[in-house]
């Protein structure tokens, strides 16, 4: 196992000096280049629509130098007096030109500057917008979700718990890799680029407030150091971690990880499953990907089922929660079913499957 700290060194200068700024999911608008080529066309418009109307009512405007208005007079005088400018060299001498000027140049005008100066606002307020949505989403996040290392496994653990009705909302996704935040953030998750191991980083992530914390980094030693942090940060969060080695399984449980998953193994024993049984392979993977064949759910026993044997439950129980142990279905201190054990079993999915049917949405 590699000392802790040993990656961080080895990091991209970019990555090492980056700020942990929390990055929320993009909403579906337009690019700026499309916005500004919009509003530049329709100021064009409105220039070209007033350049003719002037030329069109031509012979009720002077011109100081010659007397008469040409069309390049009027896309003169369409320019100076839209920017509100106003020589004074080309005016309105007859009263249809002054009406004209009054019921349709000076509405012109306005729309024009509305234009312009609404672009140069929504620069201006654009990041006192994002500061807004970011102290409104802060204000509503309770009980959420913290995914560190959004890798493989990473990915694939929130996609499960999602497909079991956990929101996107709920779930923040903390990555030194700032592409990787960016694809998080594509996907519709809340994301910060930041070492995890810092508790600063943690701290951006509202981990504090976190209802369970599944940690995928890459390495071990870097697994072992979040898990510190975390639980030194929430004592009563679920964390959940992967590690590579099984050798490094009890550090993790030391550290203060409620469940410890070693991939490296447990993909092993389900190619060797697969080797022995394709057939008991595919039931196994099927098991594992919720949402859809049959999965594997964690639910309450019902009053109707208390009193009642295993097998005489409608689900197929594999496992009985009592306390803090987990027994066979088939243990005989099982005995009758109690109001305060939780059920393992087998179910068919459907898109109201829950693993924990008592998980909390945020408000």
């Amino acid at each position: 196992m590699k000392l802790p700290g040993h990656d961080v060194i080895a990091r991209t200068a970019d990555e090492r000096h980056v700020t942990h700024a929390v990055k929320l999911p993009k909403r579906e608008v337009e690019r700026p280049s499309h916005q500004v080529g919009k509003r530049l066309a329709m100021a064009l418009l409105v220039l070209v629509a007033t350049a003719f109307i002037v030329y069109a009512d031509r012979e009720g405007y002077n011109d100081n130098s010659d007397g008469s208005v040409d069309l390049l007079d009027a896309f003169y005088y369409a320019t100076v007096t839209l920017s509100t400018t106003g020589y004074g060299d080309i005016t309105p001498v007859s009263d249809a030109a002054r009406l004209t000027n009054i019921f349709v140049i000076t509405p012109l005008r306005v729309l024009f500057l509305i234009i312009l100066v609404g672009t140069t606002l929504e620069v201006l307020t654009e990041r006192t917008r994002e500061e807004w949505r970011l102290n409104r989403w802060r204000a509503a996040l309770r009980e959420h979700t913290v995914v560190v290392g959004f890798g493989t496994k990473g990915r694939s653990a929130i996609q499960t718990v999602c497909a079991t009705g956990l929101k996107k909302e709920q779930v923040i996704v903390v990555d030194p890799s700032s592409k990787v935040i960016e694809a998080a953030t594509a996907d519709g998750y809340a994301g910060i680029v930041g070492d995890a191991t810092r508790s600063d980083v943690l701290l951006r992530a509202e981990a504090q407030k976190a209802r369970q914390i599944i940690i995928s980094t890459a390495r071990d030693d870097t697994a072992v150091l979040v898990t510190l942090t975390a639980r030194q940060m929430n004592r009563g969060a679920k964390i959940v971690a992967a590690v590579r080695e099984e050798e490094n399984a009890p550090l993790l449980k030391q550290s203060g990880a409620d469940v410890v998953i070693t991939s490296a193994s447990a993909a092993g024993r389900l190619l060797g499953l697969s080797v022995l049984s394709p057939a008991a392979g595919m039931v196994m993977e099927d098991l594992i990907q919720q949402g859809s064949g049959l999965d594997i759910v964690e639910r309450p026993v019902i009053k109707a089922e208390v009193g009642r044997k295993v097998r005489e439950t409608e689900d197929l129980v594999v496992s009985v929660l009592r306390g803090h142990r987990v027994l066979g279905y088939d243990d005989p201190s099982i005995g009758e079913l109690q109001l305060t054990d939780r059920l393992i079993t087998i179910v068919r999915a459907t898109p109201s499957t829950k693993i924990t049917p008592e998980t909390k949405h945020l408000p």
